[in-house]
């Protein structure tokens, strides 16, 4: 089953964003995952303001896939980075409907 990382960053710096997006892209395939969006071009239509300057989505294959991306060790020194320079609120949801 699909799981989706749902991002909402507001970097507070900019200084850790061009060594970031490359090595992020790498280890985000490497974990199978695809980016559905990355882009400061949204809208919020509902709901109590809550500003963000990008919002992205991933696709994962898994969970399991997810957590790894998070836990990779190569990854890790860029998600410090990206916590330290930025407001960043991040949801790992599951791909079903609970209502149906």
């Amino acid at each position: 089953m699909s799981f989706y990382s749902v991002l909402a960053v507001t970097p507070t710096t900019d200084a850790w964003v061009a060594d970031y997006i490359g090595p992020a892209n790498k280890l985000v395939v490497k974990h199978g995952g695809k980016y559905l969006t990355r882009t400061a071009n949204h809208e919020q239509i509902e709901g109590a303001d809550e500003p963000a300057a990008l919002r992205i989505v991933i696709e994962w294959p898994s969970r399991e896939a997810a957590v790894a991306f998070m836990n990779d060790p190569d990854y890790v020194p860029h998600l410090e980075a990206r916590t330290h320079g930025s407001k960043s609120f991040h949801f790992l949801i599951e791909g079903k409907d609970d209502l149906a």
